[in-house]
């Protein structure tokens, strides 16, 4: 019988993995265990298995059944009814909670309901109200700005899907040098995300950028241009070209056209 390693998506970009013992391709649906419980989710990656594989990989419970499908799209209703009504039960509570989603495992054992909050929610009372209702384990969990941006996606500035919500399952820590790195205008608005954190994107090119720049004078250098003095006051990495300023005016040359005389840092300029 034929094993493979396959690599299965849910609501979020990242994969979980698991063996199964029969042929599938990609698309297909299938039932595995997940911390939440029961879930179904959708075959992204096939791989073969190798002998070092064993042990390794949790199995797929089964291949998606109808009963399983029209399981999980009634689940996905269900979820929205009870984020709704999660919602309005913090309100009255005065609870400074903003519910994002509520997802329940495939069997109903379990719904894990996440929200955002600048603060500490005391939500005992809460949990013991939904209890009595949904009959089920109960999981509250406090989540980021970018984390949010994930579940409820959207399009980024470039026109595609946000990198959070179809391949980003990890977030690094992105600051405003990244921005400086590249020379870009230090607009906060312009440079923040649906989350209104920095865009995860700076960091893409930020490495690029660097190594770039060490092939062309720093900024504040000292150049001759057309046997006059310039000071270098900005770079673009991509074309090669320099912007010079001699105190009147700005020229925009290619980095081959001018001659260094110094960093910017001597107080003196050598004369040849």
């Amino acid at each position: 019988m034929s094993k493979y390693i396959v690599g299965v998506g849910f609501d979020s970009p990242k994969l979980s993995y698991y063996e199964i013992e029969t042929d599938v391709n990609v698309g297909q649906e299938v039932v595995v265990e997940t911390s939440l419980g029961f879930e179904l989710g959708k075959i992204q990656i096939v791989k073969n298995y190798k002998e070092s594989d064993e042990g390794l990989f949790p199995h797929v419970l089964r291949l998606a059944t109808f009963q399983d499908k029209s399981t999980y799209a009634k689940n996905i209703e269900k979820g929205k009814i009870v984020g709704k009504s999660v919602q309005e039960l913090s309100n009255s509570m005065q609870l400074n909670m903003n519910v994002i989603q509520a997802m329940f495992s495939l069997d109903n054992t379990k719904v894990l309901i996440t929200y955002t909050s600048d603060d500490r929610v005391d939500f005992r009372e809460l949990l013991k109200v939904l209890s009595g209702q949904l009959k089920c384990r109960i999981e509250l969990r406090q989540i980021g700005p970018r984390d949010k941006a994930g579940i409820v996606g959207g399009l980024g500035v470039c026109g595609l899907k946000l990198c959070c919500s179809s391949f980003l399952d990890t977030f690094d820590g992105i600051s405003i040098s990244m921005a400086k790195n590249q020379m870009l205008s230090l607009n906060i608005p312009k440079l923040s995300g649906h989350c209104g954190k920095l865009m995860c994107c700076l960091k893409y090119e930020d490495q690029a950028y660097s190594e770039l720049k060490t092939k062309y004078p720093p900024i504040g250098s000292r150049v001759i241009y057309n046997n006059k003095q310039y000071t270098i006051t900005g770079l673009n990495v991509i074309s090669g070209n320099l912007t010079i300023s001699d105190g009147e005016g700005l020229t925009i040359v290619s980095s081959k056209e001018v001659k260094v005389i110094g960093s910017g840092k001597d107080k003196d300029v050598k004369k040849k």
